[in-house]
């Protein structure tokens, strides 16, 4: 996303959802407990238009998305969205389906790590936010279940059937995008989809903990690498091996290259500065 801002300044309070700032970490919490965060249309706007503020800004290295209460995300809010959409003529049902992909895509193509901090359900639109993100963190309690066919909705909503094969592999995407069946902690990490099990209740730490780690370090580096793992999943090798030479070329340039060097030979610890 580019870094050039328009008019509008930065939005300082959030309606729909729970922002801090920390050193370089965001975190964004899914905040409506009562209702296991199932996701409003408020929700989903103010999830892309953060997203866009923040990746314009250039000052957060990492985000951390949680959910309160006793789940991550139960997906989208029966009574605020289904009710409605039903409704709704194909233009606006197209408006907004477009909307929930824009978040998706906003959290693959931000310049930052995104770490999904998961207990309990994510569900639905919640396991798919999930999957967008780079890291998915989660405790024993969490279980993802991508229910869009128990709706009678395509299985590959908000882009799942994009990126789900690419994290554990087209069959058991099939699977789990046609049935609609809950994965538990346990088999999610054993197929992949879980980046880090940790013991229960420490999911947010422990994505805390990352986020801490990948704020620390060569933020330009991380973003670049997140940059090329989203553009090279479609391009021939040939394409990607020219595509990695130049981005290369442009980071050896880069004042954390030569700090690298510096702090090697004083034998200390580097002093990254995303540049």
């Amino acid at each position: 996303m580019s870094p050039f801002p328009s008019s509008a300044s930065r939005t300082e309070q959030w309606r729909h959802i729970r922002l801090t700032r920390q050193d370089g970490i965001a975190t964004v919490t899914l905040d409506r407990p009562e209702k296991l965060n199932a996701l409003t249309f408020g929700a989903y706007a103010d999830l892309r238009d953060l997203l866009a503020e923040l990746s314009r800004e250039r000052s957060v290295r990492a985000l951390v998305l949680a959910g309160e209460g006793r789940g991550f995300c139960s997906g989208g809010d029966v009574d605020d969205i289904i009710g409605a959409t039903l409704a709704m003529d194909t233009a606006q049902l197209l408006d907004f389906n477009r909307m929930t992909g824009q978040v998706v895509r906003a959290l693959r193509e931000c310049p930052f790590p995104v770490i999904a901090a998961v207990h309990g359900a994510a569900a639905g639109a919640g396991a798919v936010l999930a999957l967008a993100a780079d890291f998915r963190v989660a405790d024993p309690t969490a279980r993802f279940s991508y229910l869009f066919t128990k709706v009678g909705l395509s299985g590959g909503d908000m882009g799942a059937a994009y990126l789900l094969p690419r994290v554990v592999g087209l069959g058991h995407a099939t699977r789990l995008l046609m049935l609609g069946e809950p994965v538990r902690a346990a088999e999610a990490e054993r197929i992949g989809l879980i980046s880090e099990l940790t013991e229960e209740g420490q999911a947010d730490k422990a994505a805390a903990d990352l986020a801490r780690r990948l704020a620390d370090g060569p933020a330009l580096a991380h973003a670049q690498t997140k940059a090329l793992l989203t553009a090279e999943l479609d391009m021939p090798l040939a394409a990607s091996v020219e595509l990695d030479a130049a981005t290369q070329a442009l980071l050896m340039n880069g004042e954390d290259y030569a700090e690298f060097h510096a702090a090697f030979s004083e034998k200390r610890a580097p002093n990254w500065q995303g540049r």
